[in-house]
């Protein structure tokens, strides 16, 4: 009998083996499907994660960050974010990123803080037209973000600082959480140029007693900074239309402060976009501001002291007349004043590209009479409208290889 039950259990053994294999067989096509699924679901997050690269290494010892490369693939949800009428607040933003490209797995985040910074236009001799900008902060690393997301929308180039998507300034980026959060990168750009040639910046205001952020309440739909800034770089191959996109929505600044904006075109326009309600001392109220903008072509161009001007720059205070009351209440005045005696002295004209960054090297923050926390240039960038090229600097560095990148769109 005990020989009849062994040889009965080898006869019953194949079948338990056969089970057990198509069982994990199962599950090892349920796992492939799963691979799969998210493969497709997320393949233009994978694809730009894969494709996040750093360019240029940080220097702890100078308070330089690092500079990274960023392709996105894709459209970034950029139109969903429009059609659901934006957001109102970081918060809102935040959300929508969240829920949108991770699904909900992963927070996302938004920040932003006081950045001082200096830009202007001009034109070469052969009549390119040129946008050139500083970024001044503190040590941040930085990417270099490349977007093409059709569906009619530009392609463009812009620049992210990485910490205000919650890198930390002293450390490399690094792991996939911190690549996964830098996928947000293409809704926080502070400059950029697409293909049509319109460009934009933008600049702390420091509006009111206290700095107070624009809020405004109507029944328009809702934009906040940053986004703002990649609306006009996706869909705006003019001035003309990206002042016209801004009118269709209400602003709401980021990180309870204040902002304005400089944009310019290839035809030689330029506006900058201020909301202000009143004076500065009386400008309390984000949710009473109104937009006004200051064309180049302005005869009461508040640019110029001596009438119309075709260029235009800014710094960091709010260029409407009368808004002040004495030049020491608006910060960046000097700065202001040292790119208007350099470009009034060629009727706006630089020989090239490398002349207009130049001028941005004469106020970069560590050669510049620096009395503020803003102690860097964090990068310097000039965009040829005209020919659609970008000239980036990092960290000061003019001249050195090594924090020089060129770029044609």
């Amino acid at each position: 009998m005990e020989q009849e039950g062994q040889e009965t259990a080898r006869k019953r053994a194949p079948r338990w083996v056969k089970i057990t294999a198509i069982v994990l067989a199962c599950i090892l096509i349920v796992l492939v499907a799963l691979v799969g699924a998210a493969a497709i679901v997320w393949r233009n997050e994978i694809s730009t994660v894969a494709n996040f690269v750093k360019v240029a290494e940080r220097n702890d010892a100078h308070e330089d960050g690092a500079v990274y490369r960023m392709d996105v693939a894709g459209d970034f949800y950029f139109d969903d974010f429009l059609a659901q009428g934006g957001a109102s607040s970081d918060a809102e933003l935040i959300e929508f990123i969240t829920d949108s490209i991770t699904r909900g797995l992963i927070d996302m985040t938004i920040e932003q803080s006081e950045i001082a910074c200096s830009a202007f236009t001009a034109v070469t001799p052969e009549g390119d037209r040129i946008f050139a900008r500083n970024y001044d902060f503190a040590k941040t690393n930085t990417a270099l973000v490349f977007t093409d997301p059709g569906n009619g929308r530009y392609k463009s180039f812009s620049t992210v600082d990485l910490q205000f998507l919650g890198m930390d300034q002293n450390r490399d980026v690094e792991g996939l959480i911190n690549k996964i959060t830098c996928l947000a990168a293409p809704y926080a750009p502070l400059d950029g140029v697409n293909e049509k040639g319109l460009s934009c910046g933008i600049f702390m205001s420091y509006q009111g007693n206290e700095t107070v952020a624009t809020d405004q309440q109507t029944e328009k739909p809702d934009i906040t900074s940053t986004t703002m800034m990649r609306a006009m770089l996706d869909y705006c191959a003019t001035v003309e239309k990206a002042v016209a996109f801004v009118e269709g929505y209400d602003m709401h600044d980021s990180a309870q402060t204040s902002f304005h904006y400089m944009i310019a075109d290839a035809t030689g326009a330029s506006a900058i976009l201020e909301w202000t309600a009143g004076t500065d001392l009386t400008d309390n109220d984000g949710s009473a501001r109104t937009l006004h903008v200051i064309y180049n072509d302005d005869d009461a161009h508040i640019g110029s002291r001596e009438g119309a001007a075709d260029y235009q720059w800014i710094t960091n205070f709010i260029l409407q007349p009368g808004y002040y009351e004495s030049d020491d209440a608006k910060p960046g005045v000097d700065r202001y004043d040292h790119i208007y005696d350099q470009l009034s002295e060629a009727q706006g004209v630089v020989e090239n590209e490398q002349a207009a960054m130049d001028i941005l090297a004469s106020v970069g923050r560590r050669s510049w009479n620096n009395d503020d926390s803003n102690g860097i240039t964090v990068h310097s960038v000039v965009y040829n409208l005209t020919k659609r090229t970008v000239l980036w600097v990092a960290n000061e560095h003019y001249g050195e290889e090594a924090y020089t990148f060129e770029f044609t769109l």
